[in-house]
């Protein structure tokens, strides 16, 4: 594996957003429920509004190769929970670890911040990502039955959460 470094991302870093965002969406489709073209037109000072929420970026010799971002809950009663969104890894990095690496900081992030639980659903056929959500001690609590359509198939999503300590 390269020297690889993960850090949060701030107002100035709306390239490096936009560069693994816009390749996370354009390479691994079923995986979001947006599509490039969702993304790709936005001006920097809405790519700059998303970056509001933590978002984190894993990177390779420099350049970007993952991306995990956390969705707070707003209501006062649920501020304890926030949603995993984003979340890709490049094929060329994966099952090396770092894609452990990049939720541990996440939940670090959590943790350090009043997130007690991190929720996150993922396509019922991305078995792969599924048992690694399992491994990293995330649970099923549900399936949303055609919770997105993609090149006009609906296909369920599974609900999962973790409990942060």
């Amino acid at each position: 594996m390269r020297d690889t470094e993960i850090r949060q991302l701030n107002a100035d870093d709306v390239e490096v957003f936009k560069t693994i965002r816009l390749e996370a969406l354009r390479l691994e489709p079923a995986a979001f429920a947006s599509k490039p073209e969702d993304w790709a037109s936005l001006p920097n000072e809405e790519w700059r509004d998303r970056l509001q929420v933590p978002v984190f970026v894993a990177f390779g010799s420099g350049e970007p190769v993952g991306i995990m971002g956390l969705l707070p809950q707003q209501p006062s009663k649920m501020k304890h929970r926030s949603t995993l969104i984003m979340v890709y890894l490049r094929s060329s990095e994966r099952g090396q670890g770092l894609a452990k690496r990049l939720l541990d900081t996440v939940v670090d992030f959590a943790a350090r911040n009043g997130i007690s639980q991190i929720e996150l659903t993922v396509n019922s056929r991305n078995h792969r990502p599924i048992r690694f959500y399992e491994r990293c001690d995330f649970h099923r609590i549900g399936l949303i039955p055609a919770g997105m359509i993609h090149e006009g198939q609906e296909i369920d999503e599974v609900l999962m959460a973790r409990r942060v300590k």
